[in-house]
This record gives C-alpha cells, structure tokens and sequence, in this order.
C-alpha cells in the first residue's frame, strides 16, 4: 500500500486543509493499492499564494540556472524508469514492459528535451525599432488525466517551469501515486519552495478551485471535452488564459494502394495502444468500400493477436481499462453499435474469459459501420474500432473530416506524395503516414474540440511565454 496522507506546497510536505482521503485501485484485480488526500479549495489558495510568491525570484534566474533543474530532474527521471513504470502499471492497467518503456520513458524524454529547446528559443528579437522579449506567463495551473499521466504532467510543468513559470499540479484522483512520487524528486533535488506545488483532489472542487483562481495567470488542462469545457468557462471570469488538449475520434486512412497486410494490423495497434485509452487512438478505419470483407477478416486476425491479462503478466498485450465507471461506458457503446446495425466482427459485450476481477474488455471489431452512427461519432476510450467504407479519395476526406474533433489520424499508401496531398487535407493537428508515430519535438495538439494551443518542443514551450513590446527610441 502506497498511503500519502500529505500535499506538497511550497517545497514541504503539508497536510490537507480537509480531512478526507481518495482511494487508489489496480485496474488488473480491483484491489486498493493506495490513497491520496482529497484536496479543498483552501488547500488551492495556499499552493497558488505559494507559486505568486516564488515567480518573481524563479523567473529572474538566469535560463540555464533553472535548467540545470530541469535537467537533473530529467536525470532521476531516467534513473528510476523501472520504479515509475512499475507504479503507473499498477495505478493504471498498461502492461509492465510497455508502461515503463511509454508511461516511464516518454516523460523522461519529453523533460530531457527541454533544456535544449530552451536553449534555442528566442526570447529576444528585434523588429524594426522593437525589441521583443518574451516572459513567463506567471502561475500556471496543470490539471492532467490518467492514460498517459506522467508524461501530460511533464509536457506541462518541465517547459513551463524551464522559462521562469511556477506551477500548481492537480494529478487526476484515478491515478495519482506517479505525480506524488515526482514530487518526492523534486523536492530531494532541491527546486526553490513554491516554483512546483502539488494538490490531489476531484475536478469539481481542486480543479475549478485552479481555473477559477484570480492570481493563476494560465491553465493547461488535459482531458475530456467535457471537462476542458467546463474549465473554460470557469477560467474566462479572470481572462484567464487556458490551453486545452481535449477529446478525438481520429481516422486512419487505408488508400487503395497501401499494403494491406502491413496496414491494418497497424492499424488495429494504432486504435487499440493503452487499452484504446488514448486521446489520439486511430478509432475510425476508412477502407475502400468494395473491400470492407477482407479488411473485416485481418482486422480480426490482428485483434486475435491482442492478449488480454493483468498489467504484471508477461503475456498481457492488452491490459484492463483504468476503471469501472470506463468498462461500464465502454460496453455501453460496444452494445449501442450493435443496436445501430454495425456488423459485430469480434469482441462484444462482457469480459474475456477467466477474468471476472478487473476492467477487462475484449478487443472488438465492427465493419461495415456509418459515421453517423454512435461508436463513429463519439469517444470510446477503448479497445473498439470502427470500420468505415468509402468511395473514393474525395470522400474518404471528407467522412475523415466529418467529425466534431480534429486531434490526429493516419494516411496509408505506397505512393508518398498522394499520401501526403491526403494528409494535407485532414483538418486535425497530427497525421501518421504509413504507421509513423509521435514526435515529441513537434507539435501536439488538435483542430475543434479537440482543443486550442500546442504541446511538446518550442511549439509547447511558447505556449507558458508572453509577448511584450518595448518600443526603443529613434537615433
């Protein structure tokens, strides 16, 4: 059991104003590994007093003072891999060996890229008689998920942290232990009392408390739509700034050229990656009509391939979702595509076999499905994938297109340019050509409600920076 019975605010270990506590399950078996405090309101204004407090001096150190922290933060990041991957496997369900290679590995390299895309940002420049300067936007309050959840509060606190912001993490209640573990690390390398504060607790209480605040100067949420809204509305009495990274509900395109063999079983991974528990799953597969039968029978064969099993079992290629209220949303819509005449190819409603304890969902397949239907339409978070006919290229855009989100997709074909005329006209901030995947360099984040701004690389970083105009006089 991993009990943590304080917050961290302004480089101490304190106790919550509220006496409450929130249990931390393992998806795989529905055990109780750990708890964490359930924050309050006042627990808020203490950790946003503490990060106003703190800016002023933080974001006067000179830039490679402060990323001398980031980078050491990096370091132990890298060092204690095994640790944090083991911890998010258990609070979240991915498998062991894919949790510390992704939930471990892709935080420590998101951070780790930081220091050097700092260092080649310009915070100056000149335009005429103009210098431009950019600085800290001030206190920033992240609020971050559960499916990736180390690396949602890396992209967020590393670059905001390496240009002079302080910040205020709300972990999500679900998976939280990871972001208590940081603050563990954090606080033995040093970092100056109130540059990182920590405050678990509910997104009604702790997370309104945090868009609400008139002295948070920028919130970066991830999450649903749902909630990115609700925090947008909350955060525009102060104008305050939000970026959002929100819902998605991506199509991958398979173009009448592309080898079939290699693109759908890539396909599949692409949808169905942490349990299908990803913003940017490939959830709509957009085939030429006349082959929506074979298309049907090697999805299903590469489903087949998708063991499913608890999170510390060496054959589990598909663990549990992270929870009961998901596995319950989930067969929710699994039986709505059934309802609305999608052709059921494998999977369906239930747990697998043999695994009556834990959120488990069987990889499931429907063809012939219409993107007016529920399961093309909505957000899954799941192991469910929709097979859609098209007649052309034209109109596989434009069925790609017809959604209300706009955060990823793919294009595949053994023709470069014509995949990359296709990929030019997906109206969604990420394309993957012939199964190429993130990088984290580049910009991450969507088109409509998907979200607004960018994460990741010098995109991610400006997005913590102010523009200031200093008008220099003639001579």
């Amino acid at each position: 059991m991993t009990n943590r019975d304080r917050i961290y605010i302004d480089g101490q270990w304190v106790p919550s104003d509220g006496d409450g506590s929130i249990d931390v399950l393992n998806p795989s078996d529905e055990e109780v590994i750990g708890c964490v405090p359930d924050g309050t309101t006042a627990d808020v204004d203490a950790a946003v007093a503490a990060a106003k407090a703190a800016f002023p001096t933080w974001s006067a150190l000179p830039l490679e003072d402060r990323l001398g922290y980031i980078e050491a933060l990096a370091a132990q990041l890298g060092a204690r891999a095994e640790e944090i991957g083991t911890l998010i496997s258990r609070e979240m369900g991915m498998p062991l060996g894919m949790s510390t290679m992704i939930q471990a590995g892709m935080p420590a390299a998101t951070t780790g890229s930081v220091a050097g895309t700092a260092r080649a940002f310009p915070f100056e420049e000149t335009i005429g008689r103009t210098l431009v300067t950019r600085e800290a936007v001030g206190v920033v309050g992240c609020i971050t998920p559960w499916n990736f959840p180390l690396h949602q509060i890396m992209a967020k606190i590393a670059p905001a942290m390496a240009v002079g912001c302080t910040v205020v993490l709300k972990p999500s209640e679900v998976a939280p232990l990871n972001a208590f573990l940081l603050a563990e690390i954090i606080d033995d390398l040093g970092f100056p009392p109130g540059v990182f504060n920590l405050v678990c607790g509910f997104g009604p209480v702790v997370g309104e408390a945090i868009a609400a605040h008139p002295d948070v100067d920028m919130v970066s949420f991830t999450g649903s739509t749902r909630a990115g809204t609700r925090v947008a509305e909350v955060a525009a009495a102060n104008v305050t700034r939000v970026h959002q990274e929100l819902g998605g509900k991506s199509a991958n395109i398979i173009l009448d050229d592309a080898d079939f063999a290699t693109a759908i079983p890539g396909s599949v991974g692409a949808c169905y990656l942490n349990s299908g528990q990803t913003c940017s799953a490939h959830t709509r597969l957009l085939v030429p009509r006349e082959r929506m039968d074979e298309v049907a029978e090697l999805a299903a064969q590469a489903a087949a391939g998708f063991t499913v099993g608890p999170a510390d079992d060496a054959g589990s290629r598909l663990g549990p979702l992270v929870s009961q209220a998901q596995w319950d949303r989930v067969q929710g819509y699994i039986q709505t595509g059934i309802d609305e005449g999608a052709t059921l190819v494998t999977g369906g409603t239930g747990k697998p076999d043999g695994l009556e304890s834990g959120y488990y969902v069987k990889p499931t397949v429907f063809a012939d499905v219409d993107n007016s239907m529920t399961i093309a339409r909505e957000e899954i978070f799941g192991p469910v994938l929709s097979i859609i006919g098209y007649d052309d290229d034209d109109d596989a855009i434009a069925i790609a297109n017809d959604t209300e989100y706009g955060l990823s997709g793919g294009v595949w074909s053994t023709d470069h340019d014509r995949a990359l005329a296709v990929a030019k006209r997906l109206r969604t901030g990420e394309v993957d050509m012939n199964g190429a995947f993130l990088n984290s360099d580049a910009p991450f984040g969507g088109y409509k409600k998907s979200g607004n701004g960018r994460e990741l690389g010098r995109y991610g970083l400006e997005e913590f920076l102010e523009a200031k105009q200093i008008n220099l006089p003639m001579g």
